[in-house]
């Protein structure tokens, strides 16, 4: 059976660590979605790890690594992370209908987020890789995918094709030279062929076979195309029905759904962040204990209180067996923590439900909750108990509102 870690905020909740210790008892490690805009950090045998497409199960040597078809790859970016995993590229599998973004999509990327001027609330503050843009090409037919390198004549005849149709409705492309490009990628179809798999059928055979299969949840749930804070969002299904579509299994196949929860909120690019806590020392004890930088971007995270209302809504969506809390060392020294547990709107009243629109979340006022702080060090804890009262009643409130048990927290 299968086993799900998925971030249930907007990103960067801390899932590489947890992935990483339950890869010790997994034999395949699976992405699904997205692309090099995902970033999970692990520090393993005192060396950072940084990984943006591939699984990090692959630390373990006897794990298996699956790209998923519903991934969007950059192939000079994922060769170059195989080439900083010495030894792993034997247990790599990218699967041929998984889609590739060229160079272009980057650029077009770049040229959407321009067009849409200066206001915050127009950008949606993109890490630039050309994720949407490839999603785009793919929905609309003309995307090319993994499994077309294997003949490289017709695959360059289709990416010229695709790049003097895209010429058409941007303009700015007229100048774009794709020579470079294709001599690279020609240089990478001699070697890829060996990892190109049939990735659905092979995680179906190896759940069939009983093998532990974990698959990693990239991005968070609040970033999902259909769900998440929309337009603020990313290109793809970050939610647990995502995976399923993005590596070609049945929901049947799942066992366990762990959900990833910073102890308080953070957010990179622009968008609607109810809790948002935007100067002071609160934000700056938060920003620096947490190390609040994107690991793919390097961008300064957003940061704010814990939000159970959206927690509530992404569990709904996703039905999580457990939540995984993480960071909440961050929040000691802090004389008041407060949670996010309903909102108010203008005409006075208050509800639970997380809102659908921008304007509705430009409506709405956050309600709190207020919990005393703590002032012990508690990065060495090692059971529930150890941790101080007032962290036990802070951990204890986010399950109980939730109706979901913490069985992991860092």
């Amino acid at each position: 059976m299968a086993t799900v870690v998925l971030g249930s905020q907007w990103g960067d909740e801390g899932k590489g660590k947890l992935i990483h210790f339950l890869s010790k008892r997994c034999h395949v490690c699976a992405r699904a979605q997205g692309g090099d805009n995902a970033g999970h950090t692990i520090v393993s045998n005192d060396k950072v790890h940084k990984f943006h497409l591939l699984p990090c199960g692959l630390l373990r040597d006897h794990t298996k690594g699956i790209v998923g078809p519903g991934t969007v790859i950059h192939l000079p970016a994922l060769m170059t992370e195989i080439q900083n995993l010495p030894d792993c590229s034997h247990r790599i599998f990218i699967s041929p209908r998984a889609h590739l973004i060229f160079k272009f999509h980057r650029l077009i990327d770049g040229i959407n987020e321009t067009s849409r001027g200066v206001k915050k609330n127009r950008r949606i503050g993109t890490t630039g890789k050309g994720i949407g843009p490839c999603y785009a090409t793919k929905a609309q037919r003309t995307g090319m995918r993994v499994g077309e390198l294997l003949n490289f004549e017709n695959f360059k005849e289709r990416y010229l094709s695709m790049l003097n149709q895209l010429k058409q409705s941007f303009p700015l492309l007229e100048s774009y030279s794709p020579e470079d490009e294709l001599a690279e990628l020609e240089d990478i179809s001699r070697v890829i062929p060996s990892m190109i798999l049939d990735t659905s059928r092979f995680i179906n055979e190896a759940l069939k076979s009983n093998k532990n299969v974990l698959i990693e949840g990239a991005n968070g749930a609040l970033l999902d195309i259909d769900l998440g804070t929309y337009p603020f969002v990313t290109s793809s299904n970050t939610t647990v029905g995502g995976l399923c579509t993005g590596l070609g299994i049945s929901t049947k196949c799942i066992s366990t759904i762990i959900g990833v929860v910073k102890a308080y909120c953070t957010r990179v690019g622009h968008g609607p962040f109810p809790t948002e806590i935007t100067q002071g020392p609160v934000m700056e004890h938060l920003s620096s204990n947490g190390a609040e930088y994107g690991t793919t971007t390097g961008r300064k995270r957003r940061c704010g209180w814990l939000d159970l209302c959206a927690l509530k809504y992404v569990n709904m969506i996703n039905s999580f067996d457990q939540i995984n809390l993480t960071k909440l060392d961050v929040l000691t020294g802090l004389d008041v923590l407060k949670v996010c547990v309903s909102y108010k709107w203008p005409n006075g009243m208050i509800v639970e439900d997380y809102p659908v629109g921008t304007n509705e979340f430009e409506q709405i006022v956050p309600e709190y909750v207020n919990f005393p702080g703590w002032k012990t060090d508690i990065s060495k804890c090692v059971t529930f108990e150890d941790l101080p009262v007032e962290a036990q009643n802070y951990v204890n409130f986010i399950e109980d509102f939730v109706n979901v048990p913490s069985n992991h927290s860092s």
